[in-house]
């Protein structure tokens, strides 16, 4: 049987820099979902989002915007705007869970209020020809959430339902629940997507054992952590190329120059490549001494210094 591998959107890293630099280094991913959309209390797209799903930008990529709302007004809204840019697909973020998203009753704080998911999705097919998609959680405080949802699911021409098989309150701590998994793949009508730690090849190979009539495996964390990875399983191999460091190397410092021209100062850019370098240093032999020497890194030149000195100790080892 064959499947795809599919990037998860994590806001604040898989945004167009990423993901382009993503395929043109080490490839593997079939489609790329873009970070939620979320809007204020005006209709507003803000730019960063205009500029993150520019077509112009997003030549050689499948990519599906997402959404995170609970309000069918925007909802709509956003289906315009990304219809008016030529996207046909719009994913519906059930998923989140920060606190700060939840207690507000959106991302995997909406799954228990079936009603409103169900008055969104009936707007969204009535009133448009957009094709949705949703990503989600297996709940936020009890798996059965999820399985109540598909009532109202049902109902309607969906696309997918990608389930991180995690609960909302759980965030990103302690494992994945696979047996709650199983129950959604027992019941669901629609096409269900895969979606958390797939962290290495050998993960992937027990996931695809355990589910076989799973075939679309989403990948977050575990891509930014080893963007190799993709490639990896596509290949069966956990051999990484020779000159592995060097490909990493390329593809860090397209990322870095194109943040550091996007952003302004130091400050941002440095907490910009710490955040990415909190999953890079999980592909090194010594995390936690990475990190360190990133996170001490007091300017620019002193950034570079200790990317060259990681780098260096990493193609010893």
């Amino acid at each position: 049987m064959s499947y795809t591998l599919l990037s998860s959107p994590l806001q604040g890293f898989t945004d167009f820099r990423f993901r382009n630099a993503q395929q043109k280094f080490f490839g593997g991913i079939d489609t790329y979902y873009a970070p939620y959309i979320k809007m204020g209390k005006k209709q507003i797209i803000k730019g960063s989002y205009q500029r993150d799903l520019n077509p112009e930008v997003n030549t050689t990529l499948e990519v599906i915007p997402q959404v995170m709302t609970a309000n069918a007004d925007d909802f709509i809204f956003v289906i315009k705007y990304i219809q008016s840019l030529g996207y046909k697909e719009l994913n519906w973020n059930l998923g989140c869970p920060y606190p700060m998203v939840t207690k507000s009753g959106m991302g995997s704080g909406l799954i228990c209020n079936t009603e409103k998911i169900d008055h969104i999705l009936d707007r969204a097919h009535s009133e448009t020809d957009c094709t949705i998609s949703m990503k989600m959680r297996l709940g936020y405080d009890s798996p059965n959430e999820i399985l109540e949802s598909f009532k109202v699911l049902d109902k309607y021409p969906l696309k997918n339902v990608a389930i991180h098989a995690r609960l909302g309150k759980q965030l990103y701590k302690g494992g994945t629940d696979l047996e709650a998994f199983q129950r959604c793949v027992d019941v669901a009508k629609h096409t269900l997507y895969y979606n958390g730690d797939i962290t290495s090849v050998a993960s992937f190979k027990k996931l695809r054992e355990r589910f076989p009539s799973i075939q679309h495996f989403m990948m977050g964390r575990g891509l930014i952590a080893d963007p190799f990875l993709p490639s990896m399983i596509k290949a069966d191999t956990t051999e990484y190329p020779a000159n592995r460091w060097d490909i990493f190397r390329e593809f860090h410092d397209t990322i870095y120059h194109q943040y550091d021209a996007a952003l302004s100062g130091p400050t941002p850019i440095k907490m910009k490549m710490l955040g990415f370098w909190e999953f890079f240093s999980q592909s090194t032999h010594n995390p936690q001494k990475v990190y360190k020497a990133i996170k001490k890194a007091g300017n620019p030149f002193k950034y570079q210094q200790a990317v060259s000195e990681i780098i260096a100790q990493q193609k010893r080892l």
